[in-house]
């Protein structure tokens, strides 16, 4: 669909309602990984994020004929490069975190992502978010720290709870940046699968060298690692991923990413099946309150005027529009 015939709100809706319950499989799987592995700790960590990106990468392989053919705004491929760049610190940072903290604490942290969408498109993209929309991050990233403080009851990974933290935060910070980059790439004409394919090809190229730097084999672990990280290519990547690099290029970054927010409440469920990793009290509080601040904040867009955009209008009007 093109900017000038945008999709309807309902659409949009149940694209980023796949994408979110893609991409709640990503912790799960991830720990899945590590206790096959016997090993939580960096080494299987980053094997797993080079991995995963491998994967999507190689899956993209046909979309790069297309992007040697068509035309692209030099602008845009170096937007898409950065953004690879970005989304490699992310899973290196956030899947090493997994083996440090609990699947609440990190899921939560490393969607606390509207705070810094916010920001950094009110600075970059002059995007003020409405009022509405401010108290709807207020609710939710209360409710997410609420999440993170508490932790998980009966978690048996949890050694370095500090560090963890840390590294889901600095996960929460790359994807930010990772995530407007994206938007501004589309803008200027470059497409989801061109973009999708440059970005995961370059995160997968940073990515790769890394593990066997630091004195790790891939050859290491039994075969159901390796089976778990083309699962993790597949859903969350390939499948939640990318439909979160759709939606953003037709709603703001800020409400895309308050609507990841829900993302930890569906990782501590599938972390009590799979894990008994069961969420306190507190949990299940500020899941609630996170929920609220969502529907706040998207109820508050939908009734916020949207301006008309003709068919004459060029991407670039359109993009210059949005700065």
């Amino acid at each position: 669909m093109s900017l000038a015939n945008p999709p309807t709100r309902w659409y949009i809706g149940v694209v980023l309602t796949v994408g979110v319950l893609c991409i709640s499989t990503s912790a799960i799987l991830v720990r899945l990984a590590l206790d096959t592995g016997a090993e939580a700790g960096v080494g299987l960590s980053l094997v797993l994020a080079a991995s995963r990106l491998c994967f999507a990468s190689l899956v993209l392989i046909p979309t790069w004929k297309k992007v040697y053919t068509t035309s692209h705004q030099r602008e845009a491929l170096i937007y898409s490069a950065i953004a690879g760049i970005l989304l490699a610190i992310h899973f290196a940072s956030w899947i090493t975190s997994l083996a440090f903290t609990s699947i609440a604490a990190s899921t939560t942290l490393v969607t606390t992502n509207p705070i810094w969408v916010a920001l950094i498109s009110w600075l970059w993209l002059r995007e003020r978010p409405s009022p509405r929309t401010l108290l709807g991050i207020a609710i939710t990233i209360t409710g997410s720290i609420i999440v993170s403080l508490v932790g998980s009851a009966s978690s048996s990974i949890g050694e370095n709870p500090l560090l963890g933290n840390g590294l889901a935060l600095v996960g929460s910070w790359s994807f930010s940046l990772y995530f407007l980059l994206g938007r501004a790439a589309q803008r200027r004409n470059l497409s989801l699968h061109h973009h999708a394919a440059i970005a995961y090809t370059i995160a997968a190229v940073v990515l790769l060298p890394i593990p066997l730097l630091t004195g790790h084999a891939y050859g290491d672990y039994p075969a159901e690692v390796y089976g778990y990280a083309a699962l993790m290519a597949l859903i969350p990547q390939l499948i939640g991923h990318t439909t979160l690099n759709w939606a953003v290029n037709h709603i703001p970054p800020t409400l895309v990413t308050l609507t990841i927010l829900l993302e930890p409440i569906g990782a501590s469920l599938l972390g009590y099946l799979a894990f008994q990793e069961v969420p306190t009290v507190n949990v299940w509080i500020g899941a609630i309150i996170i929920i609220a601040g969502v529907a706040i904040a998207v109820l508050g867009k939908s009734r916020a005027p949207q301006p008309e955009i003709s068919p004459e209008v060029s991407s670039e009007s359109l993009d210059s529009s949005q700065r």
